[in-house]
């Protein structure tokens, strides 16, 4: 470490304020974001499946209100065992604007009046892996829990460089994280794109609808002309595949000539099986292998567990649903992998890749219902999944959206590849950087010549 280096305790440089214990019926569907232990991870804290309260809260507990660039530190959770992401000490940077509440057992560590620090290189420091390992090693356990308190993260030791030396590492790595962060919004721009287009098609029918609605007026018009002038967005090849008038069916009104099936009428499913536990590792021997939703990220799963001896498998692409507890999570395989009992692999019969991705998560109200109904937890078997009525679309409808859709993915991917990458390289300048085996001067030549 260098020389220029100082130690001062925790509570030398901030405040620790916990966050509000919400009772669960304060949660509501919208509202308020709130800010979870399982939405801080090891430097990022993520906003997915946020839970949320009556805006009332806020005029009602301003005080645990999240500002942007809070140090949030997670005071409840596991120790070495389970997922690393539920270890207990993870430290990660608030960098929203937005107003968001915080939940109990998570904490906000704020400077100190007068404190000269930069606070996401703080943030990077008492988030990597070495603090990591320190809070989980002072922490207390209870019913299998291991716990930080107010006064044990406040005495920790933390070393700091000088304030410039912090903000030249700030810098550094924050250039990664903003265009990780750019990649995320992007890709959840993207989605949301491609799953209009779906509902729009495959749930609204609004193709079918806008030519219905014009074949009225002109009886006597051909299919194309009615195309041009009910769908003027839609190639004319493309919006000539939709019938232009409705017919009932069990599932209500749909499409005339399409039809009533279920799943396994259109998709091939695959349903987990899990081998002994000692055929697992963590090192990276055997194939990836992916158990249910702990695994599951925004698109594509994480790589946590791998497998010696896998049974059952997920190819590159296919779409992987979480089965057990919650049911109906979904993702993307990023590679040809194995899969547990808590995970389903599903694919279009014409291998239309979009298509099943997209059609998986407009299932989210059926999923619901199979996870509300278990009785210990939720979980929805094969038979079941494949008896899911749904309707079927014509393979030249699917075929179209997926020429749409599929370049919209492909760039969903390259970003994830590159995010990942990025991860990677942030995750290895870390510690080098805190330790001093790379200068500052030498990681932003590093990353000037690549371009970031």
């Amino acid at each position: 470490m260098g020389g220029e280096w100082r130690q001062f305790k925790i509570g030398d440089l901030f405040d620790l304020k916990p966050g509000f214990a919400f009772k669960s019926s304060d949660f509501t569907d919208s509202g308020v974001p709130v800010i979870k232990i399982k939405n801080v991870k090891a430097n990022v804290v993520v906003f997915d499946e946020l839970s949320y309260v009556d805006e009332e809260f806020l005029k009602k507990k301003k005080d645990y209100i999240v500002n942007y660039g809070d140090i949030l530190i997670t005071m409840s959770g596991n120790r070495f065992d389970g997922s690393k992401e539920t270890w207990v000490g993870k430290v990660a940077q608030f960098r929203a604007h937005e107003p968001y509440l915080l939940n109990q057992r998570v904490a906000i560590l704020r400077p100190k009046q007068g404190a000269i620090l930069d606070q996401r290189c703080c943030s990077y420091i008492l988030g990597s892996s070495e603090y990591q390992d320190f809070f989980i090693a002072i922490a207390t356990s209870s019913g299998g829990q291991a716990n930080l308190s107010p006064s044990q993260i406040l005495g920790a030791d933390v070393l700091l460089p000088p304030y410039e030396e912090q903000r030249a590492i700030a810098h550094i790595l924050g250039t990664l994280d903003d265009k990780i962060e750019l990649n995320r919004r992007m890709n959840q721009t993207l989605e949301e794109m491609a799953r209009a287009l779906f509902k729009s098609w495959f749930v609204d029918f609004d193709p079918v609808r806008a030519k219905a609605a014009v074949r009225r007026e002109h009886p006597d018009w051909s299919n194309a002309q009615v195309s041009r002038t009910a769908c003027p967005t839609l190639k004319p090849e493309i919006a000539e595949l939709f019938p232009d008038e409705f017919e009932n069916s069990e599932l209500g009104e749909i499409p005339k000539g399409w039809r009533i099936g279920c799943v396994d009428d259109v998709f091939d499913l695959v349903l987990g099986q899990s081998p002994p536990g000692e055929t697992y590792n963590e090192v990276g021997e055997g194939i990836p292998f992916y158990q249910g939703r702990a695994d599951f990220t925004f698109r594509f799963p994480d790589r946590r567990v791998y497998c010696t001896a896998p049974t059952r498998f997920a190819k590159k692409g296919d779409t992987l649903i979480s089965v057990r507890a919650p049911v109906g999570a979904i993702n993307l395989a990023f590679e040809d992998c194995a899969i547990g009992r808590g995970v389903a692999a599903a694919r279009h019969k014409t291998g239309a890749k979009s298509y099943t991705y997209y059609f998986m998560h407009g299932l989210a109200e059926v999923f619901n219902r199979f996870e509300a109904e278990g009785t210990v937890f939720g979980s929805i078997s094969k038979k079941d999944f494949h008896a899911i009525q749904c309707v079927i679309v014509p393979s030249q409808v699917v075929e179209a959206f997926e020429r749409l859709c599929e370049p919209i993915d492909v760039r969903v991917e390259f970003a994830e590849i590159e995010s990942r990458s990025l991860a990677a390289l942030r995750d290895t300048l870390l510690p080098k950087l805190i330790s001093g085996e790379i200068r500052v001067k030498d990681a932003e030549k590093f990353l000037k010549e690549r371009g970031l």
